[in-house]
């Protein structure tokens, strides 16, 4: 049994969950992007309150580590951090573009036959004609890492012009408006905790780890301030 308490607030979605394995338990989410700070630790009190076990019957802490929101990356990696510090247990940081890719494989597996041939592409946005983005096979093997993308500048590199590909995401809704492709299948189911909950079991039940004292989110790009001449790491 592993009891894993699973925090989502990369995005303008939010979700905290405790799951048993692959079996979600309790569920709190939120889509108010500007109170994901105010959000997180009232929804964790309330799930294990309402599942009815202490902080410290967890066995690991699930973090959806980005790309995403600047602000909501290091909301849910302070809460997390302090947890695992605080109960002496394990983190485990999955990719925000592969928990997204798993929620389209998901869907559209459920509902397409042949999906096993699908490339899968989330994308989050990055403001103005920017994404955050990676393609994914049906297995959820990686073949273009996570970039900072200008969707004009695209190339057939990243994106093969001979596979049928998935889009999804909010990134995705801008690149419809102006994709040529005639491969290009573009669908609007959204990602949750939940998702992310399956893929921590399974990175748990392997050991995968990360580093705690060393963890940051996964934030792909720098943002240079001119009026203090230094870069920031930064995303939205």
């Amino acid at each position: 049994m592993a009891l894993l308490l699973n925090i989502d607030t990369a995005t303008t979605y939010a979700g905290v969950c405790i799951s048993n394995n692959m079996e979600i338990l309790a569920t709190e989410e939120s889509r108010d992007q500007k109170n994901h700070g105010s959000f997180v630790q009232p929804a964790i009190q309330k799930l294990l309150k309402q599942v009815n076990i202490s902080p410290g019957a967890i066995n690991a802490i699930v973090l959806s580590a980005g790309p995403g929101s600047y602000t909501g990356l290091r909301v849910g990696l302070a809460t997390a951090k302090g947890l695992c510090y605080a109960l002496q247990k394990p983190l485990i940081m999955i990719n925000t573009l592969e928990v997204m890719a798993y929620a389209s494989i998901f869907a559209y597996s459920n509902f397409q036959v042949g999906s096993r041939d699908l490339l899968f592409c989330p994308m989050i946005d990055a403001r103005r004609m920017e994404v955050f983005t990676a393609l994914y096979n049906a297995q959820l093997k990686c073949l273009s890492k996570p970039a900072a993308l200008v969707l004009t500048e695209m190339s057939a590199g990243f994106l093969p012009d001979n596979k049928q590909i998935v889009f999804s995401g909010s990134g995705s809704r801008k690149f419809k408006n102006i994709n040529l492709r005639e491969n290009a299948v573009f669908i609007e189911n959204e990602h949750s905790v939940h998702h992310l909950a399956v893929l921590g079991a399974k990175a748990f039940n392997k050991n995968e780890f990360t580093e705690l004292a060393y963890s940051e989110p996964f934030y792909i790009k720098e943002f240079f301030n001119p009026q203090h001449g230094i870069k920031i790491k930064n995303l939205l």
